[in-house]
C-alpha cells in the first residue's frame, strides 16, 4: 500500500474521488486491469460505513461485519493490486485536452480518467439547539459515542434503515432508545423493522416531528409535535441522534454537469456519466438502490467502463455525439481569424 504517491503534479490513468466500498472496489478493479490508479481517501479512508457497528447483508459475511473491519480489508487488497492512496479531497476537475486536471488543497493531479465515488453525507435536522450541541449529546456516530450514555434515554431521529441500524446499536447501551418518525410507519428493510419491534428497550413514536433540541452545556431533552394533531409535546433525553437521510457529495461538479432533483450525479447502466471519461459510483449517482453490496458492484462496473473507454475511446453514444458537434463548431471558430477559441479541452469533455 502506497500513500503519499510520488510528488504532485502527478499523473494516473485513473483517479478515484472517495475511499468507500465504491471507490475501494473501483480502485482495486483498476488496478488489477493494469491501470495506474490513485484513490483520493480524504481525511480517512473509508467513508461513512467506516463507523457502521454493522453491515448487515454484505456478502460473504452472514452474520455482518463492522465497517471498521471491512474498509481496511478493501484498502488493503486495493493497495496489494497497486493502487496508490493520497489523503486529499477532491475540489473540483477541469478538462485539460484529452484529460482531466483533479484540483485538491494540496496540489493538481492528471488523470486519464476519473470515478466520482465520493459519498454522501448525513444530512442534519436543521433545529435549534443541534449546531450549539454538537459533541454535547447531539450525535450521528452511534458506535462511537453510545457507550457514553449507558443506562441513559437517548432519543434517535429517522425511520430508515441507518436510523434503525444505529438505534438497535445504541440499545446495546442505553436504558432506553426512543426512535422519534414523521411518517406513520418505519420504512427500512423488513429484518431491522422486525428487530426493532421485538427489542424491549426501543421505543418507536410515528408522526412526531422534531422542532427543537434542549438543553444548556448539554443534551437535556427534544421538544416536539405531532404530525397530525399539532400538539407540542417534550421528551427527556440525555442524546440525540439524527438520520435523516443523505446529501451527496456532489457540488464539486455542480458547475460541469446537470445533477438531479437530490443533487445525484446521473450515469448509464455502465456508470459513465454525460462527461466523457468521467464515471460516478456509490450513492453519489442517481440509480443507486444505497446499499454496501450494490456499492462494490457499482465501482466495478465503473473501473471495467473506464478501462473500455482508454482501450478504445468508447462512451455513451448520446455524449459522443455532443462532443463531435461542440468539436466540428470549435474548429470552425479556430479556423475564423475573428473568432475566439475555446479553452483547451473544454470542447472535448463536457456533454452539459
Amino acid at each position: 500500500m502506497h500513500f503519499g504517491a510520488r510528488n504532485l503534479v502527478n499523473e494516473f490513468d485513473v483517479v478515484i474521488a472517495g475511499s468507500g466500498i465504491a471507490g475501494m472496489t473501483a480502485g482495486l478493479t483498476s488496478a488489477r486491469l493494469g491501470r495506474s490508479t490513485l484513490v483520493l481517501t480524504g481525511d480517512f479512508a473509508g467513508g461513512q460505513l467506516a463507523s457502521i457497528e454493522r453491515i448487515d447483508g454484505f456478502p460473504g459475511f452472514p452474520n455482518g461485519v463492522p465497517g471498521y473491519e471491512l474498509c481496511p480489508m478493501l484498502q488493503d487488497q486495493a493497495g496489494s493490486a497497486g493502487a496508490e492512496f493520497m489523503m486529499h479531497s477532491v475540489e473540483r476537475i477541469d478538462a485539460e485536452h484529452a484529460k482531466w486536471r483533479v484540483k485538491t488543497a494540496e496540489g493538481d493531479i492528471l488523470a486519464r480518467a476519473v470515478i466520482v465515488a465520493t459519498g454522501s453525507t448525513l444530512k442534519k435536522l436543521d433545529v435549534p439547539g443541534e449546531q450549539r450541541l454538537v459533541g454535547q449529546g447531539v450525535s450521528q456516530c452511534a458506535s462511537c459515542d453510545g457507550p457514553l450514555f449507558r443506562d441513559q434515554i437517548v432519543a434517535v431521529v429517522g425511520g430508515g434503515d441507518s436510523a434503525m441500524q444505529e438505534a438497535l446499536t445504541l440499545a446495546e447501551f442505553a436504558a432506553k432508545v426512543v426512535i422519534l418518525h414523521r411518517g406513520g410507519a418505519l420504512t427500512g428493510q423488513a429484518y431491522y423493522r422486525d428487530r426493532i419491534a421485538a427489542h424491549r428497550k426501543i421505543d418507536v413514536r410515528a408522526n412526531t416531528v422534531v422542532h427543537e433540541i434542549l438543553g444548556d452545556a448539554k443534551v437535556s431533552g427534544l421538544r416536539t409535535r405531532d404530525a397530525k394533531s399539532g400538539a407540542s409535546a417534550e421528551l427527556a433525553a440525555v442524546a440525540v441522534f439524527a438520520y435523516v437521510g443523505l446529501q451527496p457529495n456532489s457540488a464539486f461538479l455542480a458547475d460541469r454537469i446537470k445533477l438531479d432533483a437530490v443533487d445525484r450525479i446521473p450515469t448509464d447502466a455502465w456508470m459513465r456519466t454525460g462527461l466523457v471519461g468521467v464515471c460516478a459510483a456509490g450513492n453519489v449517482q442517481c440509480h443507486t438502490p444505497c446499499r454496501a453490496a450494490s456499492a462494490a458492484g457499482e465501482g466495478a462496473t465503473a473501473s471495467v467502463a473506464i478501462d473500455r473507454y482508454l482501450a478504445d475511446g468508447s462512451w455513451r453514444a448520446d455524449t459522443l455525439a455532443t462532443v463531435k458537434e461542440r468539436d466540428r463548431q470549435a474548429n470552425m471558430r479556430n479556423a475564423s481569424p475573428s473568432a475566439g477559441a475555446l479553452p483547451a479541452g473544454r470542447a472535448s469533455h463536457c456533454a452539459g
